[in-house]
């Protein structure tokens, strides 16, 4: 026991200045840290993207009419833009909300129970939030560009 106490512990290596361009190209972040990071990606897109949900909402459940130029924008396209840009845009916003859902559900799990408080749990409860939420967007966006 003395002698492990005895020997000395190698040299950490110091940062002091730490280059964006040469340092963290190198560093390895976390699938828990990836999820974490994504969670707040998607809440952003959610936020951005506020106006266009409520237009979306709105011009779908209004009337039948309202909700034929609803689906006339997808089809064939709005202000200039192609429909498939419309859909690539609801398709973001499909991922933002099912990843942001996920993960919301992922964090109040860890707040509720002090078993979910562990690095195990973090990478397996991150690896679950990451392919739920690609599942159900792959399912839901085959449906939105009418692959069945």
């Amino acid at each position: 026991m003395t002698e492990m106490a005895s020997t000395p512990r190698p040299k950490r290596p110091e940062f002091r200045n730490i280059n964006a361009l040469t340092d963290l190209p190198g560093y390895r972040l976390p699938l828990a840290g990836i999820v974490s990071i994504l969670h707040r990606i998607s809440g952003a897109i959610l936020f951005v993207l506020m106006p266009f949900i409520i237009w979306m909402v709105d011009t779908s459940i209004s009337s039948d009419i309202s909700f034929d130029r609803f689906k006339s924008a997808f089809n064939a396209g709005m202000l200039g833009l192609p429909g498939i840009l419309w859909k690539l845009v609801a398709l973001a916003l499909i991922w933002s909300y099912l990843h942001h859902f996920v993960a919301g559900l992922r964090h109040l799990w860890m707040d509720s129970s002090h078993e979910a408080v562990s690095k195990d749990f973090g990478r397996q409860s991150a690896a679950f939030t990451l392919v739920v939420s690609i599942v159900l967007t792959v399912v839901l966006g085959a449906k939105l560009f009418g692959l069945y």
